[in-house]
């Protein structure tokens, strides 16, 4: 849903970029564009009116502040009302009582339990050591799907699929890890006709007493009518893919205008600081060899799938496609099975890698030999622009980019 979102909207902001006059026309334009992106993606169709009145009128109305164009200001308007749709500030968690306990709810099938574990991985990174308690005793494969999860992130995890008392496996989980930083507890899914499991929660809460009770649902809608703080935002299917919600940056994303501060931040938390700064060096300094390329493919997929990264990157969502993006991927995916196939000695000194070589090359990887020549071609192509880089001070400009992707792009 946010990727067709995320793609429609960008594209209503390329279209308002492009447009040579901002006049009453063309403001409703855009913002029927907005109103159907929006409801296309089942937001509730009250706040998408309220959304788009508050635009139109005042992109209407104020004056753009001097400096400013009429277009910029129409661009700031759609931002900041999107923003405030969603709330102003980031909300997360204020980790602080021990243990710190965190109920989660949601409705069946709302990705509850799949949430839990990418939680579990987040705090992971932030430097606490979460527990789980399972209390659902509901869905016969929901303690297996958490032993699964947890137990791949050494997690320790209570539950017992032969009790059938939540209310019993509450209490013991709180007893088992009352020495725990954070205690994380996976309830049943709800449904608002289900009596007994709303009188359950209802005792849950009172058992547990928990500092923080999350409801994992789609948010975009909800926010707005409770008031509620979204927390933390699942941004695909991977473990990892989960980060603490903040407004400003989602919403930048969202409609194309990159996001940076989130980009170092997964930078910082993913990659190799030594191994990074060891690359770049020998990027600038013109010895940039086979490893440093595959040390660079490995950074790049550590953190996360391309288009998501390229989306944060601004104005380079906009340029590549979904499907260019998934290519991209699967051609560096290519060059890492035929970099397996190479000695330490030709990964460190490519030049010695001739036809030979290739040949060997070429059949411990299953390709054909051109193919190892288009990885030696684009080796030799990225080793001379970095290096041109280093002549002009490491500044990797935008033309430098274009050309470093064109040569996946264009293949």
């Amino acid at each position: 849903m946010l990727g067709n979102l995320g793609e429609n909207l960008t594209n209503t902001m390329k279209k308002l970029v492009g447009m040579s006059v901002i006049d009453k026309k063309t403001i409703k334009e855009v913002v029927k564009d907005i109103q159907r992106a929006l409801i296309q993606s089942d937001v509730n169709i009250k706040l998408v009116l309220d959304l788009s009145k508050k635009i139109e009128s005042r992109a209407l109305e104020e004056e753009p502040p001097k400096g400013i164009t009429p277009r910029e200001h129409v661009i700031t308007i759609i931002y900041e009302e999107m923003v405030n749709l969603l709330g102003s500030e980031a909300a997360g968690l204020d980790i602080n009582d021990r243990p710190y306990k965190i109920l989660f709810l949601g409705l069946q099938g709302s990705g509850k339990t799949t949430t839990i574990g990418k939680l579990c991985r987040y705090l992971q990174k932030k430097g606490f050591n979460p527990a789980v308690v399972c209390t659902d005793t509901w869905r016969p494969a929901a303690y297996e799907q958490l032993r699964q999860l947890t137990e791949e992130m050494d997690i320790p995890l209570y539950g017992d699929p032969e009790n059938k008392d939540a209310l019993d496996l509450a209490q013991k989980g709180l007893k088992e890890f009352k020495n725990r930083k954070v205690i994380i507890f996976d309830t049943a899914g709800r449904h608002k006709d289900e009596s007994d499991l709303i009188a359950e929660m209802d005792e849950l809460d009172n058992i547990i007493n928990p500092n923080e009770a999350i409801l994992v649902i789609d948010a975009m809608s909800a926010v707005a009518e409770t008031g509620a703080p979204i927390k933390f935002i699942g941004t695909g299917e991977r473990i990892d893919d989960f980060e603490l919600f903040d407004p400003e940056r989602f919403i930048s994303r969202l409609l194309g205008m990159g996001d940076i501060k989130s980009l170092i931040e997964k930078a910082e938390e993913n990659i190799d600081e030594d191994v990074a700064e060891k690359t770049m060096k020998n990027m600038m300094s013109g010895k940039f060899t086979l490893m440093d390329m595959k040390n660079q493919f490995e950074m790049m997929n550590s953190m996360g799938p391309m288009q998501q990264v390229l989306n944060m990157i601004p104005g380079m969502g906009n340029k590549i496609t979904k499907e260019a993006s998934k290519m991209t991927e699967d051609k560096i995916e290519g060059y890492k099975v035929m970099m397996s196939s190479m000695t330490e000695e030709e990964m460190l000194n490519p030049k010695i890698i001739k036809q030979s070589r290739i040949r060997r090359i070429a059949r411990g990887s299953g390709v054909d030999e051109s193919e190892v020549r288009e990885l030696l071609k684009y080796y030799n192509n990225t080793r001379k622009t970095m290096k041109g880089i280093g002549k002009r001070g490491g500044r990797l400009g935008g033309g430098a980019m274009n050309r470093m992707m064109g040569q996946f792009m264009n293949r």
